[in-house]
């Protein structure tokens, strides 16, 4: 099978469930790692009017960005390595291609509109997610590193366990893993099983900003 990647927009979850997952991810990105300026997802659910908004940021330089609003949902990728990104036209083609109701998304500072090498685009009323193409017409994930930055997107907790492992460099429960992609409400034995230096009520502000149930 085919990485999730632009190629292969079918396979990305419905907003729906891409809002839940990329919940959970931060989630426990937020357990394992307190420390916020060292971890790789996050969420806030109190983005904006109606508005909640999920991050990936790698401190390497490259990030996605992905706003949820009540027309929809859109990401911006950027990775910083892949011949895309290079391309100084395909931001403007951004700005051409995602429809004006997403507006807030396309005009939002935060999201270093300008630097991009892929973006995707869903409204509650399409089938599938929309990609964003160069001028020069459909690319590979090799050319826009849509694979290496969308494939914790797959809704597998064995994904983020796996990734989580190499990069925190520890052992994680892929129990633990599977209640937190399974939205099951925190707890001290649950937060415990993540991180033993932490309580629920050391998390608490982080599950009440990423909107995860306690």
């Amino acid at each position: 099978m085919k990485s999730l990647s632009t190629a292969t927009p079918e396979r990305l979850p419905d907003i729906v469930k891409l809002r839940r997952l990329t919940k959970s991810i931060a989630m426990l990105d937020a357990i394992i790692c307190p420390e916020w300026e060292f971890r790789y997802y996050s969420y806030n659910s109190k983005w904006g009017q109606s508005e909640e908004m999920a991050s990936m940021r790698n401190g390497c330089g490259d990030d996605w960005f992905l706003l949820f609003a009540a027309h929809g949902a859109a990401l911006k990728g950027f990775a910083h390595e892949y011949p895309l990104a290079k391309d100084g036209s395909f931001a403007a083609r951004i700005q051409q291609a995602v429809p004006p109701a997403f507006a807030s998304f396309l005009h939002e500072p935060a999201f270093s509109m300008d630097m991009a090498s892929f973006c995707i685009w869903h409204r509650r009323t399409d089938a599938n997610w929309n990609v964003v193409l160069p001028a020069s017409g459909p690319v590979s994930p090799k050319e826009d590193g849509s694979a290496e930055l969308l494939g914790i997107l797959d809704a597998n907790p064995e994904t983020y366990r796996s990734w989580a492992t190499d990069y925190y460099e520890r052992e994680i429960l892929s129990a633990a893993v599977s209640a937190i992609y399974g939205h099951q409400a925190l707890s001290n034995e649950l937060v415990a099983s993540l991180n033993a230096e932490l309580t629920l009520s050391d998390i608490a502000k982080d599950a009440v900003e990423i909107g995860y149930p306690i």
